[in-house]
């Protein structure tokens, strides 16, 4: 009986000529129409690289806090629905091209022509994001179901029925090509944000990149048709498919060629960030420039800010933090206007309470004045460090989640005007916030202590309105603890006696705590305690604050961001009065800053309170040990109150054990003074890697 052998298609003849290649993209570029249809699609993007990442993950990895943030929130959602009601009807037809090819077994090239002419109008980035979406919708669906198979019966079932557990192998090469898809069309969207906002005037020098757009957005979606195919056909119950060199090695190819794509496309945006940085080289003369720019008056704020952001008009160099739109410098003129320059890693606790205080701020403004203040946030990035796709989504990440002006990308920031911040405004990597007048002038030049001392209640944010919070100011337990803490406003109320006390020596706190309690019960006092752990180690703060809350020691803040903020407070006030050149000024409050701020390299530190009325504070070696001697002191309880007495005892063990003050102040934090008086003797404290009083022998030690 004669037998008929299957002719499988070699890969060598599957190969295109140089000749072959040069034609199919001519008539990928002829499809390519003038864009009238300009999306946004970079939140499309986004939503479509959380779904495919999260599908190809099949662990249930969390691999997109960032994105998750941003759809918890309304106005991010409301607009997402607003484009997607926009574009639902492109992405509708391109998802019945790539089941009719499913079911069809048309040619991939021809369907991947056929996706291009619809999407003729679209930009070349919007292409894929929108190919993407459409494959997305339906292998999203599927992989729910992959995921789930595991742990629910009805789904395991559907998934032996659909034979997900031996088809394994071949959709893991599926997954790998689908997450280059992704890379590739992250690519081409970069590319086209740093072309278009850098490159106006260099395109001769990027055209060799430029000129492979069509190529990496024509196997993009060439990649998602055989995808798509391949999905459809693996359940199909066909094993003639399942077995097909054909088929897997159409995937291979094409995860070959983006892949190979994919390098050229990541030299080409390094290529960009280099000629970025040619054309910023910092020099004298543009730095003078600048400066004179911000010493002369001007009729309003456009010149500073362009500047200070992008000279040029040939593109639109800011993102509106509501809307995620661009928009011209212009929107800021004649508005008070506040920078908040910083690196691309803001804390979440720092900007928390900086939406909290931008959304505060605008109720301040009267009916007249409604918005005219506004937020730009100007991120400061290291020129000298390689500009990653990891650092691109960091990036992206923090835009997202701000809802106030942001510059479109850290590259427009030019080195001058990144000298300039670190040598007039003392920009060290911690957030900063200048504040500048309708016309242009700096009238604070860091308002952000302000704002962590005050909130909003420091609006308009000038130092003029600082110095007047300072002399309205006094020495209270309300201004350590702000409003964050309604139970410690609640003891303050009450006029109950409050130790707030910190370090992170376990030990000592036991002793002090059981100490305190004791002397409470013996002279019948009202005494609450409150532990505020320490500005540094945050491990060892959650430590002590388990075992205090285990062995019911005192109250805590379960939460440490309010350790964070206590503590970011209190160095916040001590840079105010820096900021004002009063960092040596006599009066209580300034000395008591130092001194608690002290305190913070110890292990152990307490302050005594009576309602409202701070009474002392004193390292943990002469407040445990008055403590202790209670019965010394004991009789000038009746007499005096227990407070007073407190005082009296610990000020004599105080003063002969002559403690003096040592302060770690980084100077990332900002202007440091070059020398500063101890508020305890007032001698002069010598900088080595801290300031130390010289009459303190052990701090000395330490230090050195």
């Amino acid at each position: 009986m004669a037998t008929t052998t299957k002719m499988m298609p070699s890969p060598a003849l599957t190969m295109m000529t140089m000749s072959d290649k040069d034609l199919m993209m001519k008539k990928v570029r002829e499809t390519q129409a003038p864009v009238s249809d300009k999306f946004d699609v970079k939140p499309l993007h986004d939503l479509v690289e959380d779904i495919l990442t999260r599908a190809t993950l099949d662990d249930g990895t969390d691999i997109a806090p960032l994105f998750t943030e941003c759809m918890a929130d309304e106005t991010f959602r409301d607009e997402m629905t607003t484009m997607l009601n926009e574009l639902s009807y492109t992405i509708s037809r391109i998802s019945a091209q790539l089941s009719e090819k499913a079911l069809t077994g048309d040619e991939a090239h021809e369907t991947t022509l056929s996706i291009l002419e619809m999407l003729t109008h679209f930009s070349w980035y919007a292409k894929p994001v929108l190919t993407l979406a459409a494959f997305a919708f339906n292998y999203g669906n599927f992989w729910l179901l992959n995921q789930v198979y595991s742990s629910n019966q009805l789904a395991m079932s559907m998934a032996i029925l659909k034979q997900l557990p031996t088809l394994r192998s071949r959709l893991n090469q599926l997954n790998s090509l689908i997450l280059t898809m992704l890379e590739a069309t992250g690519f081409v969207g970069e590319l086209e944000v740093l072309s278009s906002a850098f490159f106006s005037s260099e395109v001769s020098k990027l055209s060799t990149a430029m000129a492979e757009v069509p190529d990496v957005v024509y196997w993009t979606i060439r990649s998602a048709v055989s995808c798509a195919s391949q999905i459809t056909n693996l359940t199909s119950f066909s094993y003639e498919y399942i077995t097909s060199a054909t088929k897997a090695w159409e995937l291979s190819m094409s995860a070959h060629k983006l892949n190979s794509i994919n390098e050229n496309f990541q030299k080409a945006i390094i290529k960009c960030l280099r000629l970025v940085s040619a054309e910023t080289e910092w020099h004298d003369e543009a730095y003078q420039t600048l400066q004179n720019h911000l010493e002369v008056m001007h009729n309003d704020n456009v010149k500073i800010l362009e500047a200070l952001i992008y000279p040029k008009d040939d593109i639109l160099p800011l993102v509106d933090g509501i809307t995620k739109k661009r928009v011209n410098i212009e929107v800021l003129k004649g508005k008070n206007v506040w920078l908040l320059i910083s690196g691309l890693d803001i804390l979440q606790h720092e900007l928390s309470n900086l939406k909290q205080i931008h959304s505060e701020s605008k109720l301040h403004e009267t009916t007249n004045e409604i918005h005219q203040h506004e937020m730009v946030w100007i991120p400061l990035v290291d020129r000298s460090v390689q500009w990653t796709k990891q650092k691109q989504k960091q990036f992206e990440g923090q835009q997202y989640k701000m809802p106030w002006f942001t510059v479109l990308h850290p590259c427009l920031i030019s080195k001058v005007v990144i000298q300039f911040v670190k040598e007039k405004w003392h920009f060290r990597n911690k957030p900063i916030l200048v504040v500048l007048d309708p016309q242009g002038k700096v009238v604070c030049p860091n308002a952000i202590h302000m704002m962590w001392i005050w909130g909003s209640i420091a609006f308009p944010f000038t130092t003029l309105r600082e110095g007047a919070l300072w002399k309205e100011e006094t020495w209270t337990l309300e201004l350590l603890v702000s409003d964050k803490d309604q139970t410690i406003l609640d003891w303050i109320g009450d006029g109950k006696y409050i130790f707030l006390y910190g370090g992170d020596d376990i030990e000592w706190i036991r002793k002090f705590t059981a100490a305190a309690r004791l002397v409470a019960q013996t002279a019948r006092i009202p005494l609450e305690m409150v532990y505020v752990g320490k500005s540094s180690n945050q491990e060892k703060v959650q430590r002590a604050v388990t075992t205090i809350n285990d062995e019911r020691l005192s109250y805590t803040w379960q939460d440490l961001t309010m350790v964070r903020l206590f503590w970011t407070r209190l160095t916040s006030m001590l840079f105010s009065k820096i900021q004002l050149g009063k960092a040596d000024e006599h009066n209580p409050i300034m000395q008591q800053i130092k001194r608690l701020l002290s305190f913070d390299n110890a292990g152990g530190w307490a302050m005594l309170s009576r309602g409202s009325s701070i009474m002392m504070n004193g390292h943990g070696t002469t407040v445990l040990p008055t403590l202790l001697e209670y019965d010394l002191w004991k009789e000038n309880v009746v007499t005096k109150g227990y407070d007073v007495a407190f005082k009296e005892h610990h000020d004599k063990i105080q003063d002969l054990r002559h403690l003096c003050c040592r302060l770690d102040l980084q100077r990332k934090e900002g202007e440091i003074p070059a020398s500063m008086r101890c508020p305890e003797c007032q001698s002069l404290m010598e900088e080595l890697t801290s300031f130390f009083c010289c009459h303190d022998e052990e701090a000395a030690s330490i230090s050195e």
